[in-house]
Order: structure tokens, then sequence, then C-alpha cells
């Protein structure tokens, strides 16, 4: 007869997800999964298949944790204006508690970049496409823009997030509200 699962699956896929946005997917060990999340190395793998599969779970968990600032986001009506809110809302969960890990997406972005693994690459080309699109989307609501501009400010954007989400991880609220308000001094 099978063993009854004495833990509740998006509990520990929460408890998972917070180790790898702290230490990376090659930082995070099987060991360190096992303690965190309170179950052993067997119930792991039974429930996730392998520390991939765990982590794939965890950035699901991850994105439906930000969807609400994304969707936030994508259903302003203010242009430049919606786009620095959403820097702001992107790193206000960072500085809760002195937590600052930047932002699971881009720190996945960043460690995967030159790894072979089609399926998280893919994954998070699909979230950065999505927030330049975004982005070219509301640069657009200023019509005296030129589309080359839109194009060349969504590029700064998209990049100016990704420096935020690493600054995010070290630097204080009050630098990264300074690299934020100079930013968009630019835009």
């Amino acid at each position: 007869m099978p063993r009854k699962k004495e833990y509740i699956d998006d509990e520990v896929i929460e408890k998972a997800m917070n180790l790898f946005w702290k230490n990376g997917y090659i930082g995070t060990s099987i060991q360190m999964l096992e303690k965190e999340m309170g179950i052993n190395k067997f119930s792991i793998y039974s429930s996730f298949g392998n520390k991939r599969g765990l982590f794939l779970e965890s950035l699901k968990c991850y994105k439906t944790k930000v969807s609400v600032i994304l969707e936030k986001f994508e259903n302003g009506t203010n242009g430049v204006k919606d786009i620095k809110q959403f820097f702001y809302d992107s790193i206000d969960v960072n500085y809760k508690g002195n937590n600052q890990k930047g932002c699971l997406v881009t720190n996945t972005y960043n460690e995967f970049s030159d790894k072979e693994d089609q399926l998280i690459k893919e994954q998070m080309g699909f979230f950065m496409n999505k927030l330049k699109k975004l982005m070219i989307e509301k640069l657009k609501m200023d019509t005296t823009k030129d589309e080359e501009t839109v194009i060349k400010q969504a590029n700064f954007l998209l990049l100016a997030k990704h420096g935020l989400a690493a600054a995010s991880r070290v630097n204080s609220k009050k630098e990264i509200e300074d690299y934020i308000e100079m930013t968009f001094k630019n835009i």
C-alpha cells in the first residue's frame, strides 16, 4: 500500500522556491532542499521527479506570486508612469524583512543564459519577451515617440530592469529608489 504524503505540495514548493531564489539552482543542493522543505530525498523525487522538476515547479510558484504585479502593470493606462510603478512594485517585495534576493526570474535568466536547459531558457525567454512587449505598449502611449525611439527605450528599460533586479540583492532601498528615479529621468 502506497504511503500517504505527510506534506502539502504548495507549501514545500514555496519553501523550495525561496531557497532557489536565495541560492540559485546550482547553489541549492538536494540536502539543502530536504532540510528547508522538511521532507526527505525520496519524497522530493517521488513528487517532483528530480531537482530540476522541483525547480520548474518553484518557477511556476514564483510566477503565480508576481502575477498580481504583472497584471497591474499590464492593465495600467498611464504609459511610462506604469513602467516606473512596475519597477517599484517589483523590488518592493525584496525589502520586506530585509529579504534581499532580487528577482527569481532574472536570477534564473542570468544563471541559465549559457546552459543547455532548453525548457528553462524558453520559459525565461517567454517572460522577458512578454515584459518587453508590455514596455513597448506603454511607451507607445506617448504618441510623440517614433517606433525607433520606442524600441530603444524598451531595450534600455529591459536592461535597467535586469540591473535593478541584480542590484536589489545587495543595495539599500534608498540606493534602489535613486536608481529608479534616475532611470526614468531619461525616458
